[in-house]
């Protein structure tokens, strides 16, 4: 203790004689000295407490043991004299020797004496600039310091804290020497279009740059500097001597705002500045066609940085380092009164424009490599996508126990959709923090065209239409999976198994400086699912060193590596993946086709193939099957749907598609069967289960059991080459191709036993090694092969004697799925069981399953698609009873929900009432009248609960709805749902509560039959006495009311006063009132006394945990010993004595204490 009481009392005395940059450039000691970590070392600079701040900051020192005071000694005498002392041997980042030695100051450290001093302004600028930028920068990915530009960002800081300075008037009076000094060169005379062409590389401007003149001379006009050979994109400012400055005198003045430049322009101009106006840029480029005002003079171009594209000057950087001003302004000297220098005669030069420096020619040549790459791309092999649109999305916590979190289903009528690539990186962007990289997840099942959609990114880039980024790097994953392989950044953005581009040392420094013109896709990332806890990794900066994939990607999610950048990920939604999905941000998802889709899908793949008057006969052939007509929406099974329709149509007989997906891929797969190798698609087969046991969908061609092998596989489409690769990797033409293979290796294998067949149906899982079911599709294809008549289905594929394992197995798996008991299956894995059973075309299994089914079905919260309702309901009509559905959070489709809700066995329903009232909507519309009374008479909200201002939203449009349906307000013709409502709970919290409950307050009497009324929540609502006020003018229509919970509401005696009025219309209904946790005081409880002898029907009554004392408290008992049909008064409150309460309790025996 004695040891940290000498710590603090030496950064208390510290601290106390600092200003505040001071102890800034403390804290950034204590960071480069590893004592601080980045993010604590953030925080301490924001900490406003200056004892707290030592507190901390001593117990830092003291948790490092052996530390002792030399640290702080030394802090103290390098913030006493700020100097920065280079010698002779010291060198720039070009190699050039810099003698001179850098003063940053005085003792005192004001910014007056810093102007007054010999201190180079690039260099000082260039200082603050990275002392700012080091509690922001993470890693150093780039070994070469930009010195000719600053960040405007630590610009403007650095001018707020002149403000804030004691000596604000002198430095404001000094400044104009700064300005001169900054601003002048861009107006020389005779200055060539490329002004790093004149800058040698080993001579300064010291060498040609006067020193300033005795006042009241004319200032010379200042020579220029000699040409040399060196690259001009490479150039860099060499600083001046400190015995040759030459100043800018900015005159004093007012600063006058206008806006009607374009947004971002800043003009300074005045007669001392050398200058007739400039321009500071401070937002996205202006476009050409902008024209300045009239009243502005022609402003020169200014040079560009050679490392930062559209940087003009070190006090205008470039448009990727400034964020957007909130509107445009610029700034002018007028009203000119004081007496100024005379101007330098470069104002009288003729005016002329710069040329802005091109990138280095190696950064453009692999720029233009890359869009010709991207331009390039081959078609998906998939068939020809439709464009769709993808809607947003949110994860979400499960409803199991597992930490897994999944994508959130919202009703239909809330789906969001992004309209284009370029809203999509626009949502995206107004989520993205800034200097911060931002996470973008594309999300969707297999066959979706994820992988269609990223590449259209980077052709979209390539063809010059995203131009945000200057570099667009598109990775599938499967490229990047190589267990114990080491990776370097370079590696990642363009790996050597996918045909690189030659990126030098210049290219990839460039990109590293410019991480926020970088988009980076990674498709297929579920393929490197192992790779989890990407979000959690050591504090401090990367190692430089080559580290693993894992390592690699946990840089870049935990922003240390190129940070700034946009990250787009696609992936299918499962697993763990989802954990490092949590902070995206934003996430979309891709839908499944619309019926609309699906036809120009059908139409584009026929036209393509020659066969374009087959189309009608194809969607006939599909019509006929409602089955495979609702999987059209899926567009790898579409495709399937295309291939077998065209090779059935080629053979002329009358032909129909099967009812099932096995069917399907058994028609697809048969042909290639008959012709292949002995044993071929067995080993396929093999590979495929093998694959996707380990997450994987690609191989290398060494893993065939044989060439020939490969070269059928190849030959009939079942494999292919992965897109821009220069290894021969091949992949399934289809993930569910890979699923319906896996399937059929297990179907007529002999290494797989027979008790643990049934756990990749993936119904029950086990607790030991459970399977994880990757390859989704397993299950529904296994029941149909092992099922299905063999002659038509695995025997087609398969020997006679492979075949004959199936009947084995049939025996297992049917003694497996009738001793399930589908009332402790979850939703979706009652869906699966449901496919399944439509898959073995097997009517025992089908009726057993259906007549198991529980009567009242709950699917809240599980996403319903085209096929889960449709095997649901042909399910519910077999069992032939009476069915309850819960269709909350599912994201049914209206026509869906319409053909589940009209079947007569469904007798009640619960639904969104947005997608309900959308339902209704549309059937007035089409005349459905019968199926429109139908579904009026079975939805029920039944209880509900108010847990989003949108819900009230939704009970005004019911309420609604039924006031233009019955104006007589004759209560026999009321909605079902509104007659029929008897509990209803509001739990928003103590913000939104007061804010929304006025507006179910309005609605509540059209609830005639509401008899539970709880306003009760754990956060509390917070009503208020306006709220109750509200509530209690509705008693006379709500006289059924049995129960009142007004609970944690923030209700003082006001309120209580109002409430007592209006309870005694509730006195012949009113069983329970609970006021639990309020603000009651005896004013209050002395009006629930007097009416408390009218509530005739009262039975319990909570007063506990208010602030009335022993005389409300008295008061309410003598109304009690009045009430005999009062059971239970809970009066216990911290604000009475407990003896008086114990004695009040011995009057009373039905007082609670508890």
């Amino acid at each position: 203790m004695n040891h940290f009481q000498a710590i603090l009392a030496q950064v208390q005395a510290l601290l106390s004689s600092q200003k505040p940059r001071q102890v800034r450039a403390l804290l950034d000691s204590l960071l480069e000295e590893e004592l601080l970590s980045r993010e604590y070392h953030c925080a301490l600079l924001h900490e406003s407490d200056g004892d707290a701040l030592a507190r901390k900051i001593s117990l830092t020192l003291l948790e490092k043991g052996d530390l002792d005071l030399a640290f702080l000694t030394w802090v103290c005498n390098s913030l006493q004299a700020p100097t920065v002392e280079r010698g002779t041997s010291y060198r720039d980042h070009e190699g050039h020797s810099l003698c001179a030695t850098m003063d940053l100051g005085s003792t005192e450290g004001s910014y007056l004496e810093l102007l007054n001093s010999d201190v180079d302004p690039l260099h000082l600028y260039h200082l603050y600039d990275q002392m700012d930028l080091a509690g922001e920068e993470e890693i150093e990915l780039s070994s070469e310091p930009d010195t000719d530009t600053i960040n405007c960002d630590q610009f403007s800081k650095l001018l707020q804290d002149m403000e804030m300075d004691e000596e604000t008037r002198e430095a404001y009076a000094n400044i104009a020497e700064l300005d001169q000094y900054v601003f002048q060169d861009t107006q020389l005379e005779g200055l060539s279009k490329d002004l790093f062409k004149h800058i040698g590389a080993e001579e300064g401007f010291g060498e040609n740059i006067e020193t300033p003149v005795e006042a009241g001379q004319k200032p010379q006009k200042r020579r220029f500097p000699e040409e040399h050979a060196m690259d001009s994109k490479h150039r860099k400012l060499v600083p001046t001597s400190r015995t040759s400055l030459n100043y800018l005198d900015l005159p004093t003045g007012h600063i006058q705002i206008f806006t009607t430049l374009p947004q971002g322009l800043w003009q300074i101009s005045g007669a001392g500045t050398g200058l007739s106006s400039v321009l500071i840029y401070h937002s996205e480029i202006p476009e050409v066609n902008q024209v300045l005002p009239s009243s502005s003079p022609t402003v020169p171009s200014l040079p560009q940085s050679p490392d930062r594209p559209g940087s003009t000057s070190p006090f205008a950087p470039s448009a990727a380092d400034l964020p957007s001003m909130p509107e445009p302004a610029l700034t002018a000297r007028v009203n000119e009164t004081e007496v100024t220098t005379s101007p330098s005669p470069c104002q009288e030069g003729p005016e002329f424009s710069i040329e802005l420096p091109k990138w280095p020619e190696s950064v453009e040549r692999f720029q233009h490599s890359l869009q010709d790459k991207y331009k390039t791309f081959p078609e998906s092999p998939s068939g020809p996508l439709v464009a769709m649109e993808l809607v947003r999305a949110r994860l979400e916590r499960g409803s199991n126990k597992s930490q897994e979190r999944e994508l959130a289903t919202p009703d239909w009528t809330e789906r969001q959709l992004a309209h284009g690539l370029a809203e999509v990186l626009q949502i995206a962007g107004d989520c993205r923090r800034p200097r911060e990289t931002q996470v973008v997840a594309v999300l969707g099942k297999a066959g979706q065209g994820k992988s269609h959609w990223a590449r259209t990114v980077s052709h979209t880039w390539a063809c010059g239409q995203l131009p945000q980024y200057d570099f667009v790097f598109y990775v599938p994953c499967h490229c990047l999976d190589r267990p114990g392989d080491t990776y370097h950044l370079r590696d990642l953005l363009c790996p050597p198994s996918l045909q690189p581009l030659a990126m030098d040392d210049e290219v990839f420094d460039y990109i590293s400086r410019q991480p926020d013109r970088v988009l980076l896709i990674l498709d297929a990332f579920e393929e490197l699912e192992a790779q989890d806890g990407l979000l959690h990794g050591p504090c401090g900066p990367l190692s430089p060193e080559p580290c693993s994939l894992r390592g690699l990607l946990a840089g870049i999610f935990q922003r240390k590596l190129l940070r700034g950048c946009t990250l787009l990920l696609t992936a299918r939604p499962r697993g763990r993946l989802a954990q490092s999905l949590s902070k995206a941000d934003a996430i979309f998802e891709v839908p499944s086709f619309s019926t609309k889709q699906a036809q120009t899908y059908m139409r584009h793949y026929f036209e393509n193939s020659g066969t374009a008057g087959n189309q009608p006969k194809a969607l006939d052939l599909l019509e006929r099957q409602p089955f495979l007509l609702i999987h059209s929406h899926s567009p790898v099974l579409c495709n399937a749907m295309c291939q077998l329709s065209k090779a059935l149509l080629e053979q002329g007989t009358e032909v129909q598609l099967p009812c099932t997906l096995t069917g399907l891929y058994v028609g697809l797969l048969g042909p290639a069967a008959q012709n292949s190798p002995p044993g071929a698609l067995v080993e396929l087969a093999k590979l495929a289960w093998e694959l996707g046991r380990r997450h994987q969908s690609t191989l290398q061609e060494t893993q065939f059991p044989s060439v020939e092998v490969k070269t059928w596989a190849v030959t009939q489409g079942l494999m292919q080459q992965t897109l821009g690769t220069t290894e021969v990797q091949l992949a399934f033409s289809s993930f569910l191709l890979q699923c319906f293979l896996g399937a059929m290796w297990l179907a007529q294998c002999n290494e797989i036993k027979d008790k643990e067949l049934p756990q990749y149906l993936a119904l029950t899982p086990r607790k030991k090694r459970p399977y994880d079911n990757w390859l989704e599709g397993v299950p529904r294809f296994l029941a149909g092969l092992v099922f299905q008549p063999r002659a038509h289905c695995l025997g087609v594929l398969v020997e006679p004697t492979a075949a004959a394992v199936a009947d084995r197995k049939r025996k297992v798996l049917t003694r497996y799925l009738k001793r399930l008991k589908l009332g402790t299956l979850r939703a979706g894995r009652l869906l699966e069981l449901l496919h399944c059973a439509h898959e073995t075309q097997e009517p025992g299994i089908w009726e057993h399953v259906a007549h198991q089914l529980p009567g009242h079905l709950s699917f809240l919260g599980t996403r319903l698609t085209p096929p889960d309702v449709y095997v649901l309901g042909k399910a519910l009509e077999t069992a032939s009873r009476d069915f309850s559905l819960d269709l909350r959070q599912t994201g049914i489709e209206p026509s869906g929900l319409g053909n589940l809700v009209g079947l007569s066995c469904v007798t009640h329903f619960r639904a969104s009432l947005s997608d309900t009232m959308a339902l209704w909507e549309s059937l007035q519309q089409q005349g459905e009248a019968q199926l429109l009374q139908a579904t009026e008479e079975k939805f029920t909200i039944e209880p509900f609960k108010v847990k989003s201002p949108k819900d009230v939203e939704d009970l005004d449009s019911l309420v609604q709805t039924q006031r233009l349906r019955n104006p007589s307000e004759d209560a026999a013709k009321d909605l079902p749902a509104i007659r029929d409502l008897r509990k209803l709970e509001f739990a928003l919290g103590p913000v939104l509560g007061p804010q929304t409950f006025p507006a179910l307050a309005r609605i509540l009497p059209a609830f005639s039959s509401l008899k539970h009324l709880d306003l009760d929540s754990l956060s509390e609502n917070k009503i208020g006495d306006k709220g109750v006020s509200k509530l209690s003018a509705t008693f006379p229509q709500l006289k059924a009311l049995e129960t009142l919970n007004l609970s944690q509401n923030s209700i003082t005696d006001v309120g209580a006063c109002k409430l007592a009025e209006a309870l005694p219309a509730l006195a012949k209904s009113l069983l329970r009132l609970s006021l639990y946790n309020n603000c009651i005081c005896d004013k209050g409880a002395k009006s629930l006394a007097q009416v408390l002898l009218d509530m005739v029907s009262l039975r319990v009554m909570d007063v506990q945990f208010n602030k009335f004392t022993a005389a409300g408290a008295q008061q309410l008992v003598s109304s009690l010993q009045k009430c005999p049909q009062v059971e239970t008064l809970a009066m216990w409150t911290p604000t009475v004595p407990f003896g008086v309460q114990e004695h009040l309790q011995q009057l009373d025996a039905r007082i609670s204490l508890r």
